[in-house]
């Protein structure tokens, strides 16, 4: 009985201090780096210069202001993989209608992706035909992920927990709550979702 009793209190302290880390991340306000010169007429959450995959070109995501944007985590060697093909498909579907997906190649759960630019550039144009903007490989959880997802997980209280995790982000520079890896790209909760905001 009083191992049960200290199982018990074991989990709920733990389940406690997770959901007490989760207020104290979600209680931030979003600050953005005062070092950054303000661009006009674009939300703060894209102001960030970003890498173009297999490219020496540098861009700030302010490119696709006044956008609605999905940002997805991806990786050529996933489960989730084939998820390209409903992305290139949403994509080619609303792009007219002012609506943009960015991608961020990633190798941090499991190596799922090559360790080698050219390759993923590849893979991704002759496997899925991929047209929308992908960027630089790079880390997209914890310290070490690049800018623009430590706003968005400073934003949302959530970063990614696999590759293909989905943030939707408004024309205002709104972010939604994050769509995982679970849910299809094509599902009705995303494309209502994006219809809502366009």
């Amino acid at each position: 009985m009083k191992i049960l009793f200290i199982t018990v209190s074991l989990i709920f302290l733990g389940c406690s201090q997770e959901s007490n880390n989760a207020e104290k991340l979600m209680s931030y306000d979003f600050q953005p780096d005062l070092n950054k010169i303000p661009v006009e007429g674009c939300p703060a959450i894209l102001n960030h210069e970003i890498r173009l995959l297999d490219s020496k070109e540098v861009i700030n995501l302010c490119k696709h202001k006044d956008k609605v944007i999905l940002a997805v985590n991806v990786a050529s060697r996933c489960g989730f993989t084939y998820q390209y093909e409903a992305l290139q498909n949403l994509f080619d579907g609303y792009k007219e209608e002012d609506f943009v997906i960015l991608g961020f190649p990633s190798r941090d759960f499991m190596y799922q992706e090559f360790d080698d630019e050219g390759k993923v550039k590849e893979f991704c144009n002759t496997k899925y035909g991929v047209s929308f903007p992908m960027f630089a490989t790079s880390s997209v959880k914890g310290k070490k992920a690049n800018s623009f997802y430590q706003n968005l997980a400073l934003i949302t209280g959530k970063s990614p927990d696999w590759n293909f995790t989905k943030y939707l982000i408004s024309k205002d520079g709104e972010v939604l709550k994050p769509f995982s890896k679970n849910i299809e790209p094509d599902s009705k909760e995303i494309i209502s979702a994006i219809e809502g905001l366009l």
